[in-house]
């Protein structure tokens, strides 16, 4: 049996001019596992991600190693990473609207996700497997709204859209970068719902990445928080919730309101708690 991990991630560092954003991260992610990552605004979660799929600008300088199923990432030629974006590796968004295009019927850009990788599949059989993807994400009356535009849905369903475009492929590791964070608080409860469901069907990895401490622990297998570009600490969820071990990681969790808050007291900052 085969122990090595999908995805493993060693001395990351990444940097835009003379600034480092990510500073010589190493984290690992198995194959069915979903890794929380954790920090503020400008931590160096985004870059992180961006990385992995080399979709960062020019002007990012990129060192360290990114393995994914015993490959190299970074020597690889574009045209075969190219290859792996939304085939093997998928990633949503924070903000589905602006992830979508308006002008272009949304079961046509779910079909255009599949075509990128296997332009063979065209007409009916394509239809077929864009709504197969829209039912298994929760879409209802997919047969109807095939022909819909972005603006026709909701927030919670144009991310389950941007869920259908990512997994039509059926990728290994799934990125998810703040996928929740626009969605009132009911609709983000049904996506990491879905989110787990997807993984327990499809075997799915998944980096989850988020500033929320309390979306993180609903959905992943372990957590490792990052603060101004560095991981300060990673540890399996209930570990890290209950026995919080850096300064960082309790002020996150003391900044997280609970019902019993007492709601005369100012919730605690982890910018000023570590000042």
């Amino acid at each position: 049996m085969d122990s090595a991990p999908l995805l493993d991630v060693r001395n990351l560092t990444v940097t835009f001019g003379q600034q480092p954003a990510v500073k010589g991260i190493s984290f690992h992610i198995n194959a069915g596992e979903t890794l929380g990552l954790v920090g503020e605004s400008g931590s160096g979660k985004s870059a992180t991600s961006l990385s992995l799929l080399r979709l960062l600008p020019p002007t990012a300088q990129v060192t360290g190693s990114i393995a994914f199923a015993g490959e190299s990432l970074l020597s690889l030629p574009e045209e075969s990473m190219r290859r792996h974006r939304g085939h093997s590796i998928a990633m949503i968004f924070q903000e589905p609207m602006t992830a979508l295009n308006p002008s272009m019927r949304i079961g046509a850009q779910i079909g255009e996700a599949l075509q990128a990788h296997h332009p063979e599949i065209s007409g009916n059989a394509l239809k077929q497997k864009v709504l197969a993807a829209m039912h298994e994400v929760g879409l209802t009356d997919p047969e109807r709204r095939i022909a819909d535009y972005p603006h026709q849905f909701s927030g919670g369903q144009r991310q389950r859209i941007l869920i259908a475009m990512a997994l039509i492929n059926r990728p290994r590791l799934l990125i998810a970068d703040e996928p929740t964070t626009a969605l009132d608080v009911t609709v983000q409860a049904q996506i990491l719902q879905l989110l787990n469901d997807l993984r327990r069907t499809h075997n799915l990895s998944m980096l989850f990445i988020s500033h929320d401490l309390a979306v993180v622990s609903q959905v992943a297998d372990r957590v490792a928080v990052m603060q101004h570009g560095q991981i300060v600490e990673e540890a399996p969820t209930l570990t890290l919730f209950r026995h919080p071990q850096h300064a960082y990681t309790r002020s996150l969790l003391a900044a997280a309101p609970t019902m019993q808050t007492d709601r005369n007291q100012p919730l605690a900052s982890s910018l000023n708690s570590l000042k």
